[in-house]
């Protein structure tokens, strides 16, 4: 994993635990591919690319007031 992807899959960590303590979502973490993460939402789990991660996450936040 390259710095741009590990700085990636940090930014994305720290937007979803901040979803999660928001329960916007109920739960997180790294997929099964180190180009994924994972995101429980509405109780489906979804394995999603590390840019549209963050791109839900910001946009879940953002809808919801929070961000």
């Amino acid at each position: 994993m390259n710095s741009t992807q590990a700085a990636l899959r940090d930014e994305i960590r720290e937007l979803a635990e901040e979803a999660f303590h928001q329960k916007l979502i109920s739960g997180h973490g790294d997929g099964a591919d180190m180009d994924e993460y994972q995101i429980v939402y509405q109780g489906k789990p979804r394995h999603l690319p590390l840019e549209q991660a963050r791109f839900f996450l910001t946009n879940l936040l953002y809808r919801s007031g929070i961000h």
